[in-house]
Order: structure tokens, then C-alpha cells, then sequence
């Protein structure tokens, strides 16, 4: 089961249909949307500032949410997937969007609608990552833009595979 705590008077907000690993840890001023997966080793820590994730989201195995005290919030939209490993630390990231694994997204960043932030990229603090575009390398930079059919592809078929999924660990509850 889940590790959901209480802190300073925060309580996490959990739509109903979300799917939680057993090893998951979410903390605090969190809140989650509908059809969305928080997956093993997973922590959510809303102790310090607010974590808002949109509906159809998938955080991946090993991610850290977190922020910084009174300065930064992590808002998260809607049809995201953040891939293994990833740390995500008080930045926006709008619709549509694949978060690659091991990537590291700073305070103040905002990847914008349709993007792909490549696997082991360092989106540096204040970053505003274009509409439509693919960003990759250490500090991250704009690779090439991204195409409709990339974001049906990628985007839309990673995070509708991981709803999938997590439904098969909800049908064994």
C-alpha cells in the first residue's frame, strides 16, 4: 500500500481511479487527476509547496517531485508521462508532454504543449521550452521541432499504454 502522510495540515487529493504503487510515496499539498499512475519508488513530497497533476499522467518507476519552500509550486497537465528516474523540481510542465527518463527539470521551467524533453536532459532553472519542440543534452537545448505525428506516436501512445497498465495492477486489488 501507498505511503499517503499528512503534513502541515496538507493532506493529498486523490481522484478516485488512480493507480498508486504499493511502494509510492506522496506527501502533503498534492493533488492528482483523474486516470493518472504514480509507479514504484515514486515520491510526491508536497511538504515544502503544492504538486497539481492533471488527469492521464504517469509519473514512472524512481521519479522525485519536489519545491522549494514559498518559491516554487510543480503543476503538471494533463496526458504527461515523466519517464523512469526523472526529478522534477518546481517547474511547469503544460499538455502533452514525454518527459524523458533520467531527465532533471529545474524551478521556473516550463515545457510548453507538445514537447519532448529527451532522456538524461538538464533543463536548467527558468527554462522556457518552446511549443512543439524537442529539447535534449546537458544544459538542454532545442533540438527540432516536434511533428503531429511525433506527438500522436510518442506522446499520446505512452500515456495511453500506461493508463493500460496500471489498469491491469487495479484489476488484481
Amino acid at each position: 500500500m501507498a505511503l499517503i502522510k499528512s503534513v502541515r495540515g496538507f493532506t493529498p487529493k486523490i481522484a478516485d481511479n488512480v493507480f498508486l504503487a504499493d511502494n509510492a510515496t506522496v506527501i502533503g499539498e498534492v493533488e492528482i487527476g483523474e486516470d493518472s499512475s504514480i509507479w514504484f519508488n515514486t515520491v510526491l513530497r508536497g511538504d515544502v509547496n503544492g504538486i497539481k497533476i492533471g488527469k492521464n499522467v504517469n509519473i514512472q518507476d524512481g521519479c522525485v517531485l519536489h519545491t522549494l519552500y514559498q518559491k516554487s509550486t510543480i503543476e503538471i497537465g494533463d496526458n504527461v508521462s515523466v519517464g523512469h528516474n526523472a526529478t522534477i523540481h518546481g517547474a511547469t510542465i503544460k499538455n502533452n508532454v514525454l518527459v524523458g527518463m533520467g531527465s532533471t527539470i529545474l524551478d521556473g521551467a516550463v515545457i510548453n504543449e507538445n514537447s519532448i524533453i529527451a532522456a538524461g536532459a538538464l533543463i536548467t532553472p527558468n527554462t522556457i521550452v518552446e511549443a512543439g519542440s524537442l529539447y535534449a543534452g546537458v544544459p538542454a537545448k532545442k533540438l527540432k521541432d516536434v511533428s503531429p505525428e511525433q506527438t500522436k506516436e510518442m506522446i499520446n501512445k505512452i500515456s495511453n499504454n500506461y493508463r493500460m497498465y496500471a489498469s491491469w495492477y487495479m484489476e488484481e486489488e
